[in-house]
């Protein structure tokens, strides 16, 4: 088939290369219906091992080579409270959040072993809802703590040596009507400051994150107040507001995908106003393509959930999501200087990349795209221009293509990742990069499905994944296929 669309994609080596960072590759786990109990936690299963550990889901996240995971919460966390969930006498309580009864069995240490587990680093929110600053600051010594009460209650809980959790946020969305005990803007600012420096008392070592977002009303007071204090802002981003009964379709969902550059320039330029660009980065901590599919909380009856079992319709999570996906790791990786740490939310059931079910697991589109970019692209990130024809649906239009150069250290093996975001049409990509003609073959993992609409479940697990081919490149040209996200690598002979 003869493609009637181009792109173009200029590596500008010449400028050099920045690594980045790869906690942009980080995912979130919260206590929102069975994400951990039934998901990475099910004692008595017999895939799980003697902690209740799920092992399948261990082995697959281990593929993905998470660098770091966000818990407990999300919302849950703005009425969760530490203590309960230490110790050998844990009572359940009740989920204010969600409206369940949480059982309090996956806590502070069971968490802690899962990450190691899976060989990622722990990253804890706290509750800035109905929490405070010192209880806050005592789950800071309880896990990294060497004296004081909390340290010698976790080393009673079996725990000598300290976890040293390095990163802590302040908080989770704060600023909703949505979320319990929500603040306004004077008042965050004073509590994120006063938190900050409580919790450092305890371990000054630690990095800190605070709850903002892309609206200088809210995030300049909290950084003319507390960003001396502050590693990164933390900033969210759903991206699909139709629930999952009824989510958009692939061409409106590529519409959507240069919002979160949009999103992260708006977070850019309030760290400049602040003068806090270079000194605070950008940690956008919770962002997937489909929003959250919860019933109103006034509709729902105590216990009786059943609506939140649409987030794991596995038909939801198509083509759509794995190059909306790919489009954001892109965004991510060309901001690196300012985007220090991503967390896709969450990792597992609801809108995961995997599924995970009393007799297995299944690896939904997205999985595949975070597997390919933590497994295939180099380290370190080159500027590049691209041009391509639009791909135009609803009125609105994107480049059909988008693509990020990375490089080893030398500059001389590449890895390129290659959008192709148009539904049915194929892409002719031309690669330029200095001092080489690019004519022959190269190695490449392509991922299109068989559709825009391609999606694995639980009957058919393998319908869409990456296959490991040879694409010619003639003076730098090569076809991409439709709704594709493609890792070409080129060695550059010395």
């Amino acid at each position: 088939m003869t493609a009637s669309l181009a792109g173009s994609v200029h590596v500008e080596a010449h400028r050099g290369r920045r690594r980045y960072d790869r906690m942009i590759f980080g995912q979130f786990l919260e206590h929102f219906h069975r994400q951990v109990y039934g998901g990475v936690f099910d004692p008595g299963s017999p895939l799980s091992d003697d902690r209740g550990f799920r092992k399948d889901v261990i082995t697959a996240l281990r593929e993905l080579r998470i660098p770091i995971v966000r818990w407990p919460g999300g919302c849950f966390v703005s009425a969760y409270h530490w203590k309960d969930g230490v110790g050998p006498n844990r009572q359940p309580t009740f989920d204010k959040a969600w409206l369940v009864e949480e059982p309090n069995t996956f806590g502070t240490d069971e968490f802690i072993d899962w990450c190691q587990a899976i060989g990622a680093e722990p990253y804890i929110c706290t509750n800035a809802g109905t929490g405070s600053a010192e209880e806050m600051s005592d789950w800071v010594e309880y896990c990294n703590g060497a004296l004081g009460r909390w340290a010698r209650l976790r080393a009673k809980n079996g725990r000598a040596e300290p976890y040293n959790v390095k990163y802590w946020s302040i908080g989770n969305e704060n600023y909703g009507d949505w979320e319990i005990g929500k603040k306004k803007a004077p008042e965050w600012a004073e509590l994120a400051t006063e938190s900050a420096k409580m919790m450092l008392r305890v371990d000054p070592s630690i990095r800190l994150l605070a709850a903002a977002m892309p609206n200088p009303d809210w995030t300049l007071p909290l950084l003319r107040e507390a960003g001396k204090h502050l590693s990164y802002i933390s900033i969210h981003g759903y991206f699909d507001a139709r629930r999952e009964s009824s989510p958009s379709d692939y061409p409106t969902c590529m519409m959507r995908t240069d919002r979160p550059e949009q999103t992260i320039r708006m977070a850019e330029s309030i760290l400049n106003v602040a003068g806090l660009d270079g000194k605070v980065a950008i940690a956008f901590d919770e962002w997937n393509l489909r929003g959250w599919h919860h019933p109103p909380l006034g509709d729902v009856v105590f216990g009786d959930v059943a609506g939140r079992d649409k987030n794991d319709i596995n038909s939801t999570y198509t083509m759509a999501d794995a190059v909306f996906s790919a489009c954001f790791l892109n965004t991510c990786l060309r901001h690196s200087e300012s985007v220090r740490m991503a967390c896709m939310a969450p990792v597992v059931n609801a809108r995961g990349p995997l599924f995970v079910h009393p007799n297995g697991l299944v690896k939904r589109t997205t999985f595949h795209v975070l597997s390919m970019y933590a497994n295939l692209l180099e380290e370190n990130v080159a500027e590049a221009w691209v041009a391509s024809d639009p791909f135009a649906h609803g009125g609105s239009s994107v480049q059909t293509l988008d693509a990020v150069a990375t490089c080893d250290a030398s500059m001389r093996r590449w890895r390129l990742a290659l959008i192709n975001r148009h539904a049915e049409q194929e892409l002719v990509c031309t690669v330029v990069l200095p001092g080489r003609t690019l004519t022959g073959t190269c190695r490449a993992t392509v991922f299109a499905g068989d559709s825009p609409d391609s999606f694995n479940d639980i009957e058919n697990s393998q319908r869409a994944a990456p296959v490991e081919t040879q694409l010619h490149l003639q003076d730098g040209a090569t076809s991409l296929p439709p709704h594709s996200v493609t890792i070409l690598s080129i060695e550059q002979r010395a």
